[in-house]
């Protein structure tokens, strides 16, 4: 495959093993992936497909056994040198808040972690991506115990965004919310990607959040990508996995605008 100005992260080739000897196993094998600038790229497969490995991979936690995984032009090993965090911010799946910090302080972490700004300049800038994300400055003061599920996302999604990274993975976002929380969340995220430009890649196995969200789903299965492309178009690709993902219950709720022709939100 051949890089572009416009190509935030290229995978070619990448095998991800696991043990030593007999015992290794590869839970991916020549799997390519290219995710583009302004994309907000879902990735979506069974359990043991390695969802959150590719995000490690891209994150630069992981070595790949064969391959090469590139992200914003340099090699993902990069990732967390000095600097990583200006680079790429990560949303865990709970969050993974530091219970010793209040929320100004968590949000604060990667800027104040630099030393390179005065603590009033980092603090200014933390009450900024506060705010940016929906909460009040009287939230600041608050330890991560006393916040609520949602609140915990968005405190978490500030500190991803402390250093104003070009690219944002998310590990599923809105896991473990409340359907009017993991709408309200949705609607910040769709926000935030179109005022600040970000490129997103996310995991997800939530179908509401797939269809608000996604320009663009990656399927893994069979220790590869199998199919790439507009949710709409991913969901009629002949593979038992697909049928099993877009056709169950929540499938077919989720695929209804398509079903009727509907538009989906992007």
């Amino acid at each position: 495959m051949a890089s572009s100005a416009q190509t935030v992260v290229q995978i070619e080739g990448l095998w991800s093993v696991f043990g030593k000897g007999e015992a290794a196993y590869a839970v991916h094998q020549d799997l390519d992936l290219c995710v583009q600038q302004g994309e907000m790229l879902s990735l979506v497969g069974g359990s043991g497909t390695g969802k959150t490995v590719l995000l490690r991979q891209m994150l630069g936690l992981l070595t790949p056994a064969r391959g090469r995984v590139t992200v914003l032009g340099q090699p993902a090993a990069q990732m967390c040198g000095p600097g990583a965090a200006a680079r790429v911010g990560m949303l865990f799946q709970q969050g993974a808040l530091y219970s010793a910090f209040n929320v100004l302080d968590n949000i604060a972490f990667a800027l104040r972690e630099q030393g390179t700004l005065p603590a009033a300049l980092v603090r200014e800038a933390a009450m900024v991506k506060l705010q940016l994300v929906g909460l009040k400055p009287e939230h600041a003061a608050r330890m991560p115990a006393d916040l609520s599920g949602g609140m915990i996302k968005r405190v978490a999604l500030a500190r991803a965004l402390i250093m104003d990274p070009p690219l944002l993975l998310l590990d599923e976002p809105t896991a473990g919310l409340d359907p009017s929380s993991s709408d309200d969340f949705c609607d910040l995220l769709r926000g935030l990607h179109a005022q600040l430009g970000l490129t997103v890649v996310m995991v997800t196995h939530d179908l509401d959040t797939l269809f608000a969200l996604s320009t663009r789903v990656a399927v893994l299965a069979d220790k590869h990508v199998i199919t790439t492309g507009a949710p709409r178009q991913v969901a009629l690709f002949d593979h038992p996995f697909i049928h099993h993902f877009f056709q169950g219950e929540r499938g077919r709720r989720a695929m209804a605008p398509v079903q009727s022709g509907m538009p989906l939100e992007v």
